[in-house]
C-alpha cells in the first residue's frame, strides 16, 4: 500500500497543520508539558511538518531524544528544513515509516499519536507496536479529531489499545479533540 492510497494529509496541504491559529488553539507546550520531561525518549507518530516536534525536543532537553516518524518523505523534508541549524536538530531523529509498520526498535518513554490514528488501516497493529516500545511507566497520548472520529470509533480505538496492553490513565481536555492518556 502506498501513501497515496492511504487517507493521509497531502504534503501540499501541510501548511494547514502548522500555523499560528492552530498554535493558539492547540498550544503544544500546554498539551505536552504535563507528560514530557527532560531526558525522555519520545516517539511522534505522524509528525507531519513538525507542529509538535520542536516542543517535544525542547521538553526532553539536551539529554533527551525525539523520533519523528512519518509515512511521507515530503513531510520529513519539511520538518528537516524547519529544524535545520537549530540546537533542537541534534535531539531529533527523522524516521520514514512504512504503511504497515513503524520500524522503530528503540525503547520510548512517551509516544504521541495526534490526529493520525484514524488514517491507519490497521490500528491494532500500530497500537501493539507502540505499546511494545514503551518502557515500564511509559505513556501514550492519543488524540483524534472529533470531526473525523466518532465517539464510537474513538471508543473502539481505546479498546484496541487495551487489547495491546495499555490502560486509560486519564482523559485530558484538548481543544477540538477526543483524547486519552494511556500507560503500560
Amino acid at each position: 500500500m502506498t501513501s497515496t492510497s492511504l487517507r493521509v494529509c497531502p504534503v501540499e496541504l501541510s501548511g494547514g497543520l502548522d500555523n499560528r491559529l492552530r498554535r493558539w488553539l492547540q498550544n503544544p507546550d500546554k498539551i505536552l508539558g504535563p507528560y514530557v520531561f527532560a531526558g525522555m525518549t519520545a516517539l511522534e507518530v505522524g509528525c507531519g511538518p513538525g507542529f509538535f516536534t520542536p516542543t517535544l525536543a525542547a521538553l526532553v532537553g539536551p539529554a533527551g531524544r525525539i523520533i519523528a516518524c512519518d509515512l511521507q518523505e515530503g513531510m520529513l523534508q519539511k520538518l528537516e528544513a524547519k529544524i535545520a541549524g537549530s540546537e533542537l536538530a541534534a535531539r531529533i531523529t527523522l524516521h520514514n515509516c512504512q504503511a504497515d509498520r513503524l520500524g522503530v526498535t528503540d525503547p520510548i518513554d512517551f509516544a504521541l499519536l495526534f490526529y493520525m490514528l484514524h488514517e491507519v488501516p490497521d490500528q491494532k497493529r500500530l497500537l501493539t507496536e507502540v505499546a511494545a516500545l514503551l518502557t515500564p511507566g511509559g505513556r501514550l497520548l492519543l488524540v483524534e479529531p472529533p470531526f473525523h472520529v466518532s465517539k464510537t470509533a474513538f471508543t473502539s480505538s481505546l479498546e484496541l489499545a487495551e487489547a495491546a496492553g495499555l490502560r486509560v490513565i486519564s482523559r485530558p481536555r484538548i481543544t477540538f479533540s477526543k483524547a486519552a492518556l494511556l500507560g503500560r
